[in-house]
């Protein structure tokens, strides 16, 4: 029996999905599998080709922007964008709202100098900057958010404008959750591991003139034109992960899209915090402006009764609700994955340790 599955990443992947790549495993079109097939192969290529159409399809990706399929998570992107975006000695901007900007301009500064043009440690980040207090650099080589912080719950209820400077966004835990203006941005990186497929693939989805500013020195892996060139190929890309990211995507057309998607997140966690707002028992400490509809971290009024409440909850079936290491308490992670039958059962579960434990 299955559980429902809350992790932060990697995280639940459709049932349909994996029933599929289960059954095609040992034969993928013609006797072997998918991950034993050359990535030069005219079947891989199609794989390929059909998975990045569906993404530009799912997100109306305009022309002008180049998708790419790479390697080293977003992790490996703190140091990508900066290498590929700006001059040595250039500035760039970045919004600290938590964990993962923290980590981000920590490995931005060994390349370019990082101006924080907003900064919420005043609210222990449970909060994301008004549009107005955005203290924007003119003239700098591009402005950095993250409009999801995993961790910490929080998430901006808005797009900041930023003129002609490229927008980047980190977007690992809030792609294709819901319709998306491309357009608005310069460059998106996201890690697969939460609403895209298996851990292992990063998408990059990058305006095409910003594909010929790597400085040089950038390392042919990371170097966005070389990559665009050689079809995200120039070296063996993850066959597996991009094979079954391909899967998602046409799952998600099958659901309706993102607009179902949409409808569908945003009444997971409206059940979610209606529950927690409701009770003097549990309590989420994200302002209710910038609450993340994909990760939903919460705490119990007896913090000595929460290590009861994972082992009780994790017998019901009901896994991975433990918190990051760094905050601890409850998280759960409602990504495309998660139905709304899992956070019904979740929140069966809390009225009822309420009951017993308040």
């Amino acid at each position: 029996m299955r559980v429902y599955n809350f992790s932060a990443g990697p995280a639940a992947l459709p049932l349909p999905v994996l029933e599929q790549a289960r059954d095609e495993l040992l034969d993928w079109q013609g006797g072997m599998s998918v991950m034993e097939i050359s990535h030069r192969s005219r079947a891989f290529m199609a794989v390929a080709e059909q998975a990045e159409a569906d993404l530009r399809d799912l997100l109306a990706i305009p022309p002008n922007y180049r998708v790419l399929f790479m390697q080293g998570g977003a992790t490996a992107q703190f140091s990508a964008v900066p290498l590929n975006l700006s001059e040595a000695g250039a500035t760039a901007d970045y919004v600290h709202t938590g964990h993962w900007s923290e980590r981000t301009i920590k490995e931005a500064r060994r390349f370019v100098t990082v101006r924080i043009a907003a900064d919420e440690a005043a609210s222990s980040y449970t909060t994301v900057p008004e549009p107005s207090a955005l203290d924007l650099t003119p003239g700098a080589a591009y402005v950095h958010y993250t409009p999801n912080e995993t961790i910490g719950g929080v998430a901006f209820p808005y797009i900041p404008e930023t003129g002609d400077v490229p927008l980047v966004a980190d977007m690992s835990s809030t792609i294709l959750s819901r319709p998306l203006d491309v357009s608005r941005f310069g460059l998106i990186y996201a890690g697969a591991q939460k609403n895209i497929g298996p851990a292992g693939i990063t998408v990059v989805i990058v305006r095409d003139d910003l594909t010929r500013r790597a400085r040089a020195g950038t390392p042919m892996v990371f170097d966005y034109r070389a990559v665009a060139d050689a079809g995200s190929m120039l070296n063996t890309p993850p066959t597996f992960g991009w094979y079954f990211a391909g899967l998602v995507f046409r799952w998600l057309k099958r659901e309706g899209g993102l607009t179902a998607m949409a409808q569908r997140n945003r009444a997971k966690a409206e059940a979610l915090y209606g529950t927690i707002d409701a009770s003097s028992f549990y309590a989420n400490p994200v302002a209710r402006n910038c609450r993340s509809w994909m990760n939903v971290p919460f705490r119990l009024a007896k913090p000595e009764l929460e290590k009861t409440f994972l082992a009780e909850a994790d017998v019901a079936g009901l896994t991975n609700l433990a918190g990051h290491r760094a905050v601890g308490g409850m998280r759960a992670s409602l990504y495309n994955a998660m139905t709304l039958e899992g956070v019904a059962a979740l929140v069966d579960f809390m009225h009822d340790f309420e009951r017993r434990y308040g």
